[in-house]
This record gives structure tokens, C-alpha cells and sequence, in this order.
């Protein structure tokens, strides 16, 4: 069935056809702007997550961020605080597509088949989490070359081919999920509660603002949007924080054929609880910029392809 929606604006941009709800092409259309969504702009903050990692790795590294770049550009250059920006790029771009599309892949399967009467909480919860498990297996050996190459001085590879080779090479592939019960720690309930604090905060505003949202444009709804993005970005920073740490832990001091568990455990000993918490304020400030961008992407690509703008949840 073709989708309904308002007469468009004097001069808008508009597609010659819309796309079918629901259809092949709709979740395939999802997936692309996931991909278009989550590769660009986690590349784009690479600066504020290789000092982020760094320090949580070494917290004595660099006294502030502004000092971490300072440091690194005077010695590498822009392309040393760039550094580790293609395996980002590649990871999320696949993490985009699999969280955004599969999102609504069983979005439409809880909620319009196998559970028509859940509340749709549930079925955005669960939809989120089944996505972003799916979506970490396809993310996991890029975060764990990206990772490597942020923490290891000198790097261990100067770029994601080396990076994969070296890994393969030496620990079989394996060493590319040896993150990978960290990763789901921090990314699945990171998902859930984004979406729903992204909710609440968006009837919040609306609230406050005393119209309903199809009484403003879609540039005002878009806005609306980004300001719900970056207070949900801002609240899932805090609360998956410790399993980002430990992922970055994992990923650079994991030894060879110790088990998670054991690891885990290891690293935790020595470094305590108040070291679940080191590169906070950088993550809080990549993160909400990201989730704010994320769905102002994706909400504007939907809106071009004639897609309604359905609630989403976007990626970390």
C-alpha cells in the first residue's frame, strides 16, 4: 500500500514515487540510510574517540584532550588524528546497516505479526536489541582493528588492511570477537535505552511547546528530532560507559586463549571501579553529537525517499 503523508511544501524536493511500507525496497532503503547515517559521521568525531581510548587504556597519557591533540598533530599531523578512521568508517557503516534495517525488519515482524498487542514500548525495545545483536557480529572485528591501532604505541598496523591481516595472522579470527560479549554488553542495552529516552524526550518537548508535532514543518520536526537525538546520546554515554572501557581493555590487553571471563576479571582487578569511568566527558560529548546527527541524517533521507518518519533508534 503507497504511503499517505501531507502536501509538501512550496519548493520542496520530493521523489518521483514513494516507497511501498514494508515492501523489499522499504527495509532495503532503511538499511542505506543506516549506512549513510552511522559510516560518515563516526568517522567524522575519529579525533574524540582515539583520545577517548587512549586514555581509558592509559589514563596518564595526556593531562587533557586539548593537550592529546595538540601532542599528536605536532608529531603525526592531521592524519595522525585521524588515525584509525577507516575501520571506523567500514564498522559502522555495517553496524548502520544492520541496526537501522533489521530494527525495522522486526519492528514490523513483533509488532504487526507475531505480537499484535504488545504495547509498542516492548516491541521497539525488542526490536532495537534483536538489531544491535545482529548488528555488533557485522561491527566487532573493525572495532577491534580500530582499537588496536588507537592504544598500541607505535601502532600495531598503520590501516585496516594490515590491521586485519596482522590479527588473522597471529591469533586466527578469533582475535577479531575477542570483544565481541563487551561490545553486545555496552551496544544492546546502549540501543534500548537510547530509544527510549529519544521518545520521552521528544513528547517532552512537544509538550512544552503546546502544539501537536504534525502542526510543524518537517524542518521544525527535524530540529525537534536532533535536540531528542543529543539528550538520548547524552544518557546512553553514562550508562554503557564501563562496557566501552572494557571493550577498549579487551581489544588491547586480552591475552592470548584467556577466556572473557577471566579477562575481564584481570583488568577490572587492576583497575578498579573508578576506571570504568576514565574518558567520560569526551564520550558524552562524542556520543550525543553523534546520536544527533545520526537520526537528523536519517530522518531527512527517509523524508526524501517519500518514507514516513518513523521513531528509530540510531548508532555508537
Amino acid at each position: 500500500m503507497a504511503m499517505r503523508g501531507k502536501p509538501e511544501a512550496p519548493g520542496a524536493v520530493t521523489p518521483q514515487r514513494k516507497i511501498e511500507l514494508f515492501s523489499g525496497t522499504y527495509f532495503a532503503a532503511c538499511m542505506l540510510g543506516g549506512v549513510i547515517a552511522c559510516g560518515p559521521t563516526h568517522a567524522s568525531v575519529t579525533p574524540l574517540d582515539l583520545v577517548k581510548c587512549r586514555r581509558q587504556v592509559d589514563p596518564k597519557i595526556y593531562t587533557s584532550n586539548l593537550s592529546a591533540w595538540r601532542t599528536i598533530y605536532r608529531a603525526e599531523g592531521i592524519r595522525g588524528v585521524f588515525f584509525g578512521w577507516s575501520p571506523t568508517f567500514v564498522g559502522y557503516s555495517f553496524q548502520g546497516l544492520g541496526k537501522y534495517g533489521f530494527y525495522e525488519v522486526f519492528k514490523y515482524y513483533y509488532g504487526e505479526k507475531l505480537f499484535p498487542n504488545t504495547p509498542k514500548t516492548l516491541v521497539y525495545l525488542g526490536a532495537s536489541a534483536s538489531a544491535e545483536f545482529i548488528a555488533d557480529l557485522a561491527l566487532c572485528p573493525f572495532e577491534a582493528i580500530k582499537v588496536r591501532m588507537q592504544t598500541t604505541l607505535p601502532p600495531f598496523a598503520q590501516n585496516l588492511r594490515e590491521g586485519w591481516s596482522t590479527i588473522v595472522r597471529t591469533e586466527g579470527y578469533a582475535g577479531l570477537y575477542k570483544g565481541l560479549y563487551p561490545l553486545w554488553a555496552r551496544q544492546i542495552p546502549y540501543t534500548m535505552v537510547k530509544f527510549a529516552t529519544f521518545e520521552s524526550a521528544v513528547a517532552q518537548i512537544y509538550a512544552q511547546l503546546g502544539k501537536p508535532k504534525e502542526s510543524y514543518s518537517t524542518l521544525q520536526q527535524t530540529g525537534v528530532s536532533f535536540l531528542g537525538g543529543y539528550i538520548a546520546g547524552i544518557g546512553c554515554a553514562v550508562v554503557s560507559h564501563p562496557a566501552d572501557v572494557m571493550v577498549s581493555k579487551l581489544n588491547a590487553d586480552r591475552q592470548k586463549g584467556e577466556s572473557a571471563g577471566k579477562a575481564i576479571g584481570r583488568i577490572y582487578g587492576k583497575i578498579g571501579f573508578a576506571g570504568l569511568w576514565n574518558g567520560l566527558p569526551v564520550r558524552i560529548f562524542m556520543i550525543g553529537t553523534l546520536t544527533a546527527f545520526q537520526w537528523l541524517i536519517y530522518d531527512s533521507f527517509k523524508v526524501y525517499l517519500g518514507m514516513s518518519s518513523l521513531p528509530l533508534v540510531v548508532d555508537v
